[in-house]
């Protein structure tokens, strides 16, 4: 059964369209692989993308979003395990990125779709209007900027 789009709050809509950009990059590995580029090519792109890009995008939602539910709600608790997980794997040995780049595709798709279908939602449910207008205020990302420097994906 395909999933509908989830109405999103004009507060998290910015976070949504960062989680979009984030599946690009699952989708941009998965097809440097079906195009036989080299592992190292790839995951000097993914590295560039979580500095720029992934690593803001889990300080807002742990210091901001998450919170809203509460640290001990197991919502959160899985989303930060899989922050770490991912991150982990980002900061793993550079000696087999081929295993690493596939392990980071696999968990980060996984983890947005869970964000975008789960926990999202129920933080929509339970939040104030003080505290949706709190993270409208605090969180304007920049426009997305990509790094062009090797489009192996096209």
């Amino acid at each position: 059964m395909p999933h509908q789009p989830q109405k999103r709050h004009k507060a998290l809509q910015p976070l949504s369209r960062e989680h979009h950009h984030g599946l690009l990059l699952s989708w941009k590995i998965r097809s440097g692989f079906s195009k036989e580029i080299a592992p190292k090519r790839i995951r000097l792109y993914a590295d560039w993308f979580f500095d720029n890009h992934l690593i803001p995008h889990f300080e807002i939602e742990e210091k901001h979003i998450f919170p809203i539910l509460g640290q001990d709600h197991e919502l959160v608790k899985r989303a930060l395990t899989e922050h770490s997980r991912i991150k982990c794997l980002f900061n793993e040995s550079k000696d087999d990125d081929a295993k690493t780049l596939s392990s980071i595709e696999e968990e980060l798709e996984k983890h947005i779709r869970f964000e975008e279908r789960v926990l999202f939602p129920e933080i929509q449910k339970v939040a104030t209007e003080a505290q949706m207008l709190h993270i409208d205020k605090i969180h304007h990302p920049d426009r997305f900027e990509d790094n062009l420097d090797d489009v192996f994906w096209t």
